[in-house]
């Protein structure tokens, strides 16, 4: 089944169809930059556009930056506050609304490096924010959120994102210590077999990952920042498929 997959990020909103049999795009993605302030209307507006640029009239996921339940946005860290309480699969013309991080998880668990895996998987998308993604044996734990720990009296992710690094204009080097402190924290909780480290950075991994260093393997996303637009396909298609 093909579904147009679009992933809702702090920076950008980016679309494109999706073969969810392969976890391919079947056209070369569409980036517009995420509009500011980045009330429900104008995101919709961006949805929409992107939607329309590739003629689109089949089934729709959209991913979102905070804990989705039920189609509903129940937190908003790295958009509008005004999200919260929307029902956004209502917003969204009845698309399957789910969780960035979980939709790049679901994609890296079933195509890319958590494939075939067993145990427990943690997948974290450094980006505006930090993203979490927690499988056991291929289920996902939905909405971890672990990006809001507490970490040296911060949240994490305004001590180890993406954002954190270009805010305090860090070195790769540097900003890997952050990483690493962060990978520590989480692995203490969770004592994954397997981290898989997404989001924009994923294509700059030899640049930073080289200076961490943990018990548990840690990978780079196979999807790389394509991880989102694959999994909320793959999770709307499914959706489609019960329903039938």
């Amino acid at each position: 089944m093909n579904v147009l997959g679009i992933d809702i990020g702090g920076s950008g909103i980016k679309g494109a169809p999706v073969d969810t049999e392969a976890g391919e795009l079947l056209e070369e993605r569409l980036r517009i930059p995420t509009p500011e302030p980045s009330s429900p209307d104008a995101v919709a507006g961006v949805v929409r556009t992107i939607t329309e640029h590739f003629g689109w009239t089949g089934p729709v996921g959209v991913t979102f930056p905070g804990v989705v339940v039920d189609g509903v946005i129940r937190s908003a860290a790295n958009v509008d506050r005004s999200w919260v309480g929307v029902d956004a699969g209502r917003l969204f013309g009845g698309a399957t609304v789910l969780n960035d991080a979980d939709a790049a998880g679901l994609a890296e668990v079933r195509f890319g490096e958590g494939k075939g895996h067993r145990g427990t998987i943690l997948v974290l998308t450094f980006g505006t924010g930090i993203g979490s993604a927690l499988f056991v044996d291929g289920t996902l734990v939905p909405n971890t959120e672990l990006g809001h720990l507490e970490l040296n009296g911060k949240e994490a992710e305004h001590h180890a994102s993406d954002r954190a690094r270009e805010k305090h204009d860090l070195g790769w080097d540097k900003w890997a210590e952050r990483v690493e402190e962060y990978l520590r924290y989480v692995e203490m909780l969770f004592t994954p077999s397997l981290i898989v480290i997404g989001g924009g950075v994923s294509k700059k991994a030899q640049k930073f990952l080289p200076h961490v260093h943990l018990a548990t393997p840690v990978v780079p996303a196979a999807l790389q920042n394509q991880a989102g637009i694959i999994g909320v396909a793959h999770a709307a298609a499914g959706r489609v498929q019960a329903v039938r």
